[in-house]
């Protein structure tokens, strides 16, 4: 049977891409999209859409049966700075619709799952510098917490339920075509819309807070390529790499671009948290599980996110 795929969550800011490249792979028929608010045009013109509330399972049931699913991406969270904001709404929508998921999935209205995780599972702790897939992780975030109980929530049901649960850890994500969604990492996008649309941005983080980025394209790979094995070693939240820089570091690539370009530095409460996370990652088992393997680096993404906001290069 032909692989039908709904995707949770399409209208943020990696669910409006992963559709449209997952209609371009499978078929636009064969891709649900779905959220509790409308998507952008070419994902509503392009293929189903479905208005669903995840935290309601029936819902989601009825959707699932209604287009016989059998894969599910599940791209909802409140992120980590919104998180800190509201942290018992931030648990409760990011455990409770996992849980409504991994329990759909269990009772066999799901053949494959993908669950999102992300660097904010390590903390102050962890090791800065090529983190490895295995090591000390004690989040301090809300964002965080939830994160690592989600890793250990898709583990449990892996291992005495058998559902096929795949995931992975992403970095910072870098695109044009939708507005970031409250991270800590948002300064990478929002530099580029101040330095084309001001010629300057002050930036929330200090000038040498090194992150591990990464451009969306690569993150949608990825996201598309974990699901495709047929089964892997066993669950497990894979590390994923691309690129590490600072705000002064990404300043000075736009510069060569944009040479009149000035940056300054406030930084806030998001510094706060972006201390506690990698600087590097080690995603040695990811490239020998599944063949993982980033395609764009720092320059390239810098000329392609002027280009793509419509900046004359």
């Amino acid at each position: 049977m032909a692989s039908k795929i709904l995707v949770i969550g399409s209208s943020g800011q990696i669910g409006t891409e992963l559709v449209l490249k997952l209609r371009e792979i499978y078929g636009n028929k064969n891709v649900i999209a779905s959220d509790i608010r409308k998507g952008n045009y070419e994902v509503m013109e392009s293929g189903p859409f479905e208005y669903l509330d995840v935290m309601n399972k029936n819902e989601v049931k009825g959707v699932l049966e209604k287009h016989e699913v059998t894969d599910v991406y599940m791209m909802v969270a409140i992120l980590s700075v919104i998180a800190e904001q509201n942290p018992l709404k931030a648990w409760e929508l990011n455990m409770n619709s996992l849980f409504n998921i991994l329990e759909l999935a269990k009772n066999g209205h799901i053949k494959r799952l993908f669950w999102p995780s992300s660097i904010a599972v390590f903390g102050p702790d962890t090791p800065k510098e090529m983190t490895p897939q295995d090591t000390v992780m004690k989040p301090s975030t809300v964002y965080g917490i939830s994160k690592l109980a989600g890793e250990n929530w898709c583990s449990y049901y892996s291992n005495n339920y058998g559902v096929d649960v795949r995931s992975i850890r992403y970095p910072g994500l870098i695109s044009y075509k939708t507005t970031p969604g409250g991270g800590t990492t948002d300064y990478a996008v929002e530099i580029f819309y101040e330095a084309i649309k001001r010629r300057s941005y002050t930036c929330f983080l200090e000038k040498d807070t090194v992150l591990p980025m990464m451009y969306m394209d690569d993150a949608i790979n990825a996201t598309i390529g974990v699901m495709q094995p047929e089964s892997l070693p066993s669950y497990v939240s894979y590390n994923l790499g691309a690129f590490s820089f600072s705000p002064e570091e990404l300043a000075e690539a736009i510069k060569k671009k944009i040479p009149e370009f000035k940056i300054s530095y406030k930084p806030d409460s998001r510094q706060g948290i972006a201390k506690t996370w990698p600087q590097s990652i080690d995603d040695s088992e990811a490239r020998k599980d599944w063949g993982w393997k980033p395609k764009v680096g720092l320059e390239e993404m810098v000329k392609t996110m002027l280009q793509g906001l419509h900046f004359t290069i």
